[in-house]
């Protein structure tokens, strides 16, 4: 896989790269570190009465992503990242000091967005435009290849759905059942 990786890493820098980019991406990227705009969004919707079960379900949500990608899944599978493979390449932020796969930025980013999804919170689809920014910021950053993004979307889809299924039992039908 880490030839298709880095061949779509190639694509992009060859056929997008640009200076706008290179500004706007380390701070797309940036407003995720640690979870920091999700976990904002998060500690606002606890905030509401109206909004609360959503609230703690992102809460469980990104407990349970960063469980599965930070603690586990990280040191178990040990990927360089793709800097480190192409050392040629310039970096537009500070290197990451962890490993590579999968993408815990996309994990919270997509644990967030589909648990605003599922609890049908009308501002899902500017979260869910979030979530892919960062997304791809990671891959155009150079810190991460698509494979780490896309196994991150699923643990954090995985994640979303399971905190969805338990923390808004009440509306299990309405979830199972998501138009």
């Amino acid at each position: 896989m880490t030839s298709v990786d880095l061949a779509i890493l190639d694509f992009i820098q060859t056929h997008m790269q640009c200076g706008f980019l290179d500004f706007i991406m380390p701070y797309v990227s940036a407003i995720a570190n640690h979870g920091i705009v999700w976990i904002a969004l998060t500690i606002i919707l606890l905030c509401f009465k109206k909004t609360r079960k959503i609230g703690i379900a992102m809460a469980v949500a990104l407990l349970i992503q960063s469980v599965a990608i930070n603690n586990i899944i990280k040191p178990l599978v040990e990927r360089p990242r793709p800097f480190t493979v192409n050392a040629a390449f310039n970096l537009l932020i500070s290197p990451p000091s962890d490993y590579s796969f999968p993408s815990g930025h996309t994990g919270a980013s997509f644990a967030c967005t589909v648990v605003m999804f599922l609890g049908k919170n009308r501002w899902w689809p500017a979260a869910g435009v979030l979530a892919l920014l960062i997304a791809f910021s990671r891959m155009y950053l150079y810190v991460h290849y698509p494979s780490d993004i896309l196994v991150g979307a699923l643990i954090g889809t995985a994640a979303a759905w399971l905190s969805c299924f338990f923390i808004l039992k009440d509306d299990r039908r309405k979830l199972l059942s998501h138009r």
